[in-house]
This record gives structure tokens, C-alpha cells and sequence, in this order.
């Protein structure tokens, strides 16, 4: 009984000898981005991700793309090279935020909706997507009227229509309220 528990043991040392050696060898894939390596992919936003491809560590991607694909390597296509900056100084959203007059006792409102930038740097207003208050909506059109210029995206050096996501909370810093309420102006 002593040899077959001594065996066990044995046994079971050696399988996590094993298990922790295996993962201390495990490593990260090669990364690469609209055709360049990198060694980390976490700053990517999943908005700007078009394409992704992940290629199995065999011989024919160790011959392609070398010593470095022993692990794999995972492929991203951006949609953009560039994302369309904005020229007001902050983000669209904050830049709307600090211009939209907002008192802290009407509550706490949203508004979410699309836009795009086109490749002429012009601002251009899609879908609502959410809008919990009328004059907070009103508002924040308002506010987007009169937006400065925009450097569009740009894609292997051209410059192309981009689309994306503004979402507008005030007062700032505080939360939506968990269930539904009616606000009467």
C-alpha cells in the first residue's frame, strides 16, 4: 500500500513539474498590424479592428515570418492606419460636455448617436442611438453645429470616411439612475 501512495505522489509531482515547465515556455504570438510587428496589441480599440487572422506555429509560418512565429501569429487589419483626430483640443465628447450648460439638479441625461468624419475632414451626424432627455438632445446638436475642423482617418496614405460613436453623460461623473424615470419640463 506504502509503494502504490509513494507512486501516486511520484506521479503527481511529476505532472505538475510538467505542467509548470510547459507554461513558463508558453509565450505570446508575433503580433502584426496592418503589416507591422508589435509586441503588444492591447492599445488597439475593437471599434478600429476590420480583420483578424491567426496562423498556427507550423513550418510554413516559422519559414515565413521566422523564430519569432514558434508561438503562432495573429494577423490584425485596422480599419484605419490613422483614426480621424479631432482639431477642438479634447475628445468630441468632452469638447460637447464642457460647452452643453447642463444644472446638476435637472438630473442625470444621455445622449449616444454615430457620426462620421468623410475623407474631406467634414462632420456629418448619423443615428441616434440613445437620447434620455429632449433638451439635452437639443442641445448637444446644437453644440454640434459649429465643430472645428477634423483631420480625417487616413488608410495606406490616403485619406478615408471614418464612422464613429459620440455618447454624451451630464452631469459628468455621475451615474444613470437603474430604473427608468420621467423628467417633466
Amino acid at each position: 500500500m506504502r509503494i502504490k501512495n509513494y507512486f501516486l505522489i511520484l506521479h503527481f509531482a511529476f505532472c505538475i513539474l510538467h505542467f509548470v515547465s510547459a507554461s513558463a515556455q508558453t509565450q505570446t504570438p508575433l503580433y502584426i498590424v496592418n503589416g507591422v510587428e508589435m509586441e503588444s496589441v492591447k492599445h488597439i480599440e475593437e471599434s478600429n479592428i476590420e480583420h483578424i487572422d491567426h496562423l498556427v506555429a507550423d513550418e510554413a509560418t516559422v519559414a515565413k515570418y521566422g523564430e519569432r512565429a514558434n508561438n503562432g501569429v495573429i494577423i490584425i487589419s485596422l480599419r484605419y492606419d490613422k483614426e480621424a483626430q479631432f482639431t477642438g483640443g479634447k475628445s468630441l465628447a468632452d469638447y460637447v460636455s464642457e460647452r452643453v450648460k447642463w444644472d446638476d439638479n435637472w438630473g442625470v441625461a444621455r445622449f449616444v448617436a454615430r457620426y462620421t468624419i468623410g475623407a474631406d475632414g467634414s462632420f456629418r451626424l448619423g443615428s441616434e442611438l440613445e437620447s434620455t432627455d429632449h433638451q439635452l438632445r437639443k442641445r448637444v446638436l446644437r453644440v454640434l453645429q459649429s465643430l472645428p475642423a477634423w483631420q480625417p482617418a487616413t488608410k495606406q496614405g490616403k485619406a478615408v470616411e471614418s464612422e464613429y460613436i459620440l455618447s454624451v453623460q451630464l452631469p459628468r461623473g455621475k451615474a444613470m439612475p437603474k430604473e427608468p424615470y420621467i423628467v417633466i419640463r
